[in-house]
């Protein structure tokens, strides 16, 4: 929907009774019924032969390495007269080099120190970079800038000068050497994963570990470490091959260890033989090459094997047929008697379960501070269903992840309380608020297809928040998520537990998704947009089902939706929106029946017709397009679009008691229009 065109909404229409398939349980466009059984990392790796190839020369120079003293009929620094530039023979398989010893035995023992040189440095560098990588990325703040700085300090510094200048003052040392290479090469992996969980920590599927309830600690390790893995084995192969080359390179200027054999001090043996015994440069330069090959073409396999995992199959955005509303005749009686309050609210009864009072939200921006979010307030009350309704840019989404304490990089909430049973959300640390996301407060996030992590399979989705929340055991989590996905109506629910998201459907992921808003019982549910892009039947479907759950559990309910045939279908009390503030409030059937905002009424103004027909008309729509955050007018933010428009206002109204809510428009405080289109 444009932010210039009112939201449409079908008004009540009878659905012709056509035979469909059970909703819930159809497999998506192209995927196999029953769901083939993937093969996992090990299965896809075996079929690279490549990286086979490569694992196979890398375990072959291992075992030899391992098995030097068994294999090899000499010591590493045995030396006989004889044996100088000998040629290959019975005793010598390989031949002596220029001080007499065995060049096989001095090849074999020589792996020891490549393998050993290469494995300090990645674990160094991956110990290092890896952990800071993640919290810089996934926190940022202080963390992000001081850690960053670092890294960049050591990026700058020349490694193989800082490594000949410590060989130099420290003296030969395998160890010291590639400890402070790992080091170096932390920086470029702390770049490279920091770097990656930026790109994914905003994924629609990380907001749902969140909402989920799931701690930092967790999220990072299975949510976000999992995505990052492959460009991290990447890096780990490169830094290993690096690691063996740099210390070949040392060994072969004379600096390394004298009684530690080595591929690099074989090499500079050979050099000053070249004339002599070419045959002796052969050796260590084939083992050099062919070690670092297999390692890199590994690591490339290992990228390959656990790269190949399903990615987020987002559902297509398509015109959606809207109806299937009751009409406004949906409201209950309780809600009907409530009470305007100064603040916009109504009230009905007493046990309030969400107050919001004069919400703001802001970002920064280049001038400032921009409120996207402008003294809002509202209350919802236990058993209650509150529509939040407005056109694309209003403010819903951003009120809705404020009370989720959610936000995107940037928005803070800046004024005002956001109460959850007598708890102040807005001022509650973040292993507060942690706490009650997933257990107490449940969220629908729009787009079901993203908000599944493709790397876990649904039923690991399912359980994790039960363990998490409610100390379930593995087999008792996944006993109660059978059971949440065969009440949300998921025909075959073990066939679902056992798939990954890319071979459901939309309808059953949105089904999934209500599952696991309510696998604790939430008291409160936020939904945003739960029927975007699902067609008429699937739409009616879910909303009988989110109303049969908030019945059974006696939830509170927030609806975010543009669709106002929803809200008369579903809601008991609705919150219009408009520019960051709220301009009515009302029981749905007085909204429907008597709108008291003019923006309230161009809304219902552009609701289709019941009657078809070419007669019917143009659609009707409301001039020009929300006012952004820079342009909103000082008086009444609706006032340049409004029909109705008066000079008194050119003062920003303030919300006043009307019929069972309140209205903030200058017009009404002291007389009851009828607006008309």
């Amino acid at each position: 929907m444009n932010d210039n065109q009112a939201p449409s909404v079908a008004p009540p229409t009878a659905v012709l009774p056509a035979p469909a398939p059970a909703v819930g349980v159809e497999p998506a466009p192209g995927a196999p019924h029953a769901g083939p059984r993937r093969r996992g990392p090990a299965g896809r790796f075996a079929r690279d032969p490549v990286a086979v190839t490569a694992a196979a020369v890398l375990l072959f120079v291992v075992v030899t390495g391992a098995g030097a003293g068994l294999i090899a009929e000499h010591g590493p620094n045995s030396a006989a007269l004889h044996a100088v530039l000998a040629d290959p023979s019975g005793k010598h398989p390989l031949g002596g080099d220029g001080s007499g010893r065995d060049v096989l035995s001095r090849l074999l023992y020589g792996s020891r120190t490549s393998l050993l040189a290469g494995s300090i440095t990645t674990c160094v560098a991956l110990l290092i970079g890896v952990p800071t990588g993640l919290v810089a990325g996934y926190v940022g703040g202080w963390w992000d800038t001081v850690s960053s700085w670092v890294a960049n300090v050591f990026l700058a510094l020349p490694g193989i000068v800082v490594l000949l200048a410590l060989v130099a003052v420290h003296g030969p040392g395998l160890a010291v050497s590639m400890i402070v290479l790992g080091v170096l090469t932390a920086a470029p992996v702390f770049r490279l994963v920091r770097g990656e969980v930026r790109r994914v920590r905003g994924e629609p599927y990380v907001d749902a570990a969140r909402v989920a309830g799931l701690s930092d600690l967790r999220i990072m390790r299975r949510h976000i470490l999992r995505v990052v893995r492959v460009p991290i084995i990447t890096q780990a192969s490169l830094i290993f091959g690096l690691a063996m080359i740099i210390e070949s390179g040392i060994a072969f200027l004379g600096l390394g260890e004298a009684d530690r054999a080595s591929w690099g001090a074989m090499l500079g043996d050979a050099s000053t033989h070249v004339y002599d015994t070419a045959l002796l440069s052969v050796w260590p330069g084939a083992a050099i090459t062919l070690t670092v090959l297999a390692v890199t073409l590994l690591g490339a396999g290992l990228r390959d094997a656990f790269g190949d995992a399903p990615r987020p199959v987002r559902a297509p955005r398509r015109r959606t047929i809207r109806g299937a509303a009751r009409g406004p005749g949906r409201a209950t009686e309780a809600a009907s008697t409530g009470v305007a309050t100064p603040a916009g609210t109504t009230t009905v009864g007493t046990d309030v379960l969400l107050s919001v009072e004069g919400l703001r939200v802001a970002y920064p921006t280049p001038d400032g501070e921009a409120a996207v979010v402008d003294t809002v307030s509202l209350t919802v009350h236990r058993g209650e269903i509150v529509g939040l309704v407005g056109e694309s840019g209003c403010g819903k989404t951003q009120t809705a992840l404020a009370v989720l304490r959610l936000l995107p990089a940037g928005g803070a909430i800046r004024a005002g309380r956001v109460e959850f049973d007598g708890q102040d959300l807005a001022t509650l640390s973040e292993r507060g608020v942690n706490a009650l996301r997933g257990r107490r407060i449940g969220y629908i996030p729009q787009d079901p297809m993203s908000n599944l992590d493709p790397s876990f399979r649904i039923g690991g989705q399912l359980t994790e928040p039960l363990r998490a929340h409610l100390g379930l055991s593995r087999d008792a989590a996944r006993r109660r998520a059978l059971e949440l996905l065969d009440r949300v109506g998921i025909t075959d629910p073990p066939r679902v537990f056992d798939a990954y998201p890319h071979q459901i459907s939309g309808g059953m992921a949105q089904r999934v998704l209500i599952a696991c808003a309510v696998a604790c019982e939430p008291d409160l549910l936020i939904a945003d947009e739960p029927t975007t892009a699902l067609d008429v039947t699937v739409q009616a479907e879910i909303l009988d089902l989110l109303r049969s759950l908030q019945r059974e559990h006696d939830m509170g309910v927030v609806l975010v939706t543009h669709d106002l045939g929803v809200v008369a279908d579903l809601c008991d009390r609705v919150a219009v929106m408009y520019a960051g503030e709220i301009v009515e409030t009302a029981t749905s059937a007085d909204l429907f029946a008597r709108p008291a905002h003019p923006y309230t009424a161009a809304l219902l103004a552009a609701i289709p017709p019941a009657e078809g027909g070419a007669d019917r008309g143009p659609l009707r729509t409301i001039p020009d397009r929300v006012p952004s955050v820079r342009d909103r007018p000082t008086g009444c933010r609706f006032a340049p679009r409004c029909a109705y428009a008066a000079p008194e206002c050119a003062v920003h109204p303030q919300p006043s008691s009307h019929g069972t809510g309140a209205v903030r428009c200058a017009r009404v405080q002291n007389e009851v229009i009828a607006w008309t289109s």
